[in-house]
């Protein structure tokens, strides 16, 4: 399994997309099967990336940094078979993505460490402001019992280091 950073020309939108080869990627692409899963567009081309090198044999390993998520391949995530995206999908979509760049455009990126900003925040030990992050089930029931708002965010979002 391989997996680039595909890129849509005609909305600058990234997403990933996953191969099980890059003849895989190639055979899509060139069958006009690849397409853009927020506007729809077909105008899809590779990403940079940076390669993926080990390290040298006199280098220590690198602790592992927070995930975002399971790593398992097991893990199964929403997909589509729909080659088409209807118009008002790809609206709604687009409405969706504004709406919470808007959002986010003032809130600071606290990564793993959401519950604890949130807590302070709401017991004074923090300035009062906008925060998003990551938090599991079980951190968001808790800050609920507590009686502090914490809401999942519609749409994904990648930590500020992740861009490029």
């Amino acid at each position: 399994m391989i997996i680039f950073d595909l890129i849509c020309a005609d909305g600058e939108h990234r997403f990933e997309g996953w191969f099980g080869s890059s003849n895989d990627y190639a055979e899509q692409q060139d069958s006009g099967l690849l397409d853009c899963p927020v506007c729809g567009s077909k105008n899809i081309s590779k990403a940079a990336m940076a390669p993926n090198l080990g390290r040298k044999s006199n280098q220590k390993p690198v602790a592992a940094r927070p995930s975002d998520g399971p790593s398992d391949p097991q893990v199964t995530k929403p997909v589509s078979n729909t080659v088409a995206v209807p118009a008002e999908y790809r609206e709604m979509i687009g409405k969706l993505v504004k709406a919470q760049e808007k959002m986010l455009a003032n809130s600071e990126w606290v990564g793993d460490k959401f519950a604890d900003r949130a807590r302070d925040i709401h017991y004074g030990d923090a300035d009062e402001k906008p925060i998003h992050g990551t938090a599991s089930q079980e951190e968001v029931a808790d800050l609920a019992e507590e009686g502090i708002a914490a809401l999942p965010l519609p749409l994904p979002v990648l930590p500020p280091k992740s861009k490029n």
